[in-house]
């Protein structure tokens, strides 16, 4: 086995995680989009992340993984807050006026704030021309998003209401990238990382907190107060049902097991994928209309996405023909060769 090597996983198992990783989280901006019929937006949250903090933990249980650590519960509050309350706050109360394809581009260009907000990684970030074309060409795929949703009305309270919503998602945006650096970089001693809850775990908590925050915003804000179980429409039991075990749930656990047999830079393709389907569904499935200025913004943002990533991606493909080459006089000894999946990336 060689350093670094990734698991052997069914092909087709990995198949279908891929799947779900690309619709699923994909769809859940059309899901949120569609239960905003019934539900507030806070107590939407709420519903959401607490069953699904529940199912997971009560799954961890059964595992028998260990379910508090200090230390790893705090880290964990801090990482929920800005990834599963903030930012998926901005995106459920900005989704009642612009459609869940617009959330999802916006979400996309999420690796600007990567580039900008990554202060260790600043010097080779900018010393890449890639990069920074990458950057400035995402910006520019985020301004004709905010025009399109100004020139889409003529209504100029809802034009301004659009302006927010998406101003709105920005800075959930930047939330997610935060919480996201500060993940990365939380520093452990050695003992610290023995003691460390398994990350299901620390996820479960993060769904926790998620969904007490919501819980408190959505009594703050007195949405409870109009708010009656007896008015949410079937379908939209439905719409949270699918958010809570195919958003939360299974397209998590699918990203947290790919991430354990595949290269972390190709799992993370999703992120080109996901707003692709939020627009297929909202085209087809909602009243709002996907504008030929949306698709170029969003043509504009996923190609900024893979300029940012094309000096990595490079490394990435050298590093695997180094180990190719490496690899090859034992690969002519032997009559079933090395799988590229199995060689280092």
């Amino acid at each position: 086995m060689l350093q670094g090597q990734k698991k052997a996983a069914n092909p087709l198992m990995v198949v279908v995680a891929y799947i779900i990783i690309y619709v699923v989280w994909g769809s859940t901006f059309f899901f949120i989009e569609k239960a905003l019929h019934s539900f507030p937006p806070f107590i939407l949250g709420s519903f959401r992340f607490v069953t699904a903090s529940v199912i997971l933990m009560a799954y961890c249980a059964m595992k028998g993984y260990k379910l508090f650590n200090k230390r790893s519960v705090q880290e964990a509050a801090i990482v929920g807050f800005l990834l599963l309350f903030v930012d998926m706050a901005g995106v459920i109360w900005a989704e009642q006026y612009v459609s869940g394809g617009v959330a999802a581009i916006i979400a996309a260009a999420a690796a600007i704030w990567f580039i900008l907000l990554d202060k260790p990684k600043w010097k080779e970030n900018f010393s890449s021309v890639s990069t920074v074309l990458g950057v400035a060409l995402g910006f520019c795929g985020v301004v004709m998003l905010f025009a399109e949703q100004i020139m889409s009305t003529n209504d100029n309270t809802d034009g301004t209401l659009k302006v927010i919503a998406l101003s709105i998602l920005v800075l959930g945006s930047i939330a997610w990238t935060v919480g996201s650096l500060i993940s990365k970089y939380f520093k452990k001693s050695e003992k610290q990382e023995e003691e460390d809850l398994h990350v299901m775990v620390k996820t479960a908590w993060q769904m926790v907190t998620a969904g007490i925050l919501f819980n408190i915003t959505a009594l703050f804000t007195g949405e409870y107060t109009t708010f009656s179980l007896s008015s949410v429409a079937p379908v939209d039991w439905f719409n949270l049902g699918y958010l809570i075990t195919f958003g939360s749930i299974l397209a998590f656990s699918s990203y947290i097991w790919l991430l354990q047999v595949r290269p972390a830079m190709e799992v993370s393709t999703y992120a080109y994928v996901n707003p692709i389907i939020a627009l297929i569904l909202s085209h087809f499935f909602t009243s709002h209309v996907v504008t030929s200025l949306q698709i170029f913004g969003l043509a504009v943002i996923l190609f900024s996405v893979l300029l940012m990533n094309w000096k990595a991606y490079r490394a990435k493909l050298s590093a695997r023909s180094k180990s190719r080459k490496v690899l090859q006089p034992e690969s002519k000894l032997d009559t079933n060769p090395i799988a590229e999946s199995e060689l280092v990336h």
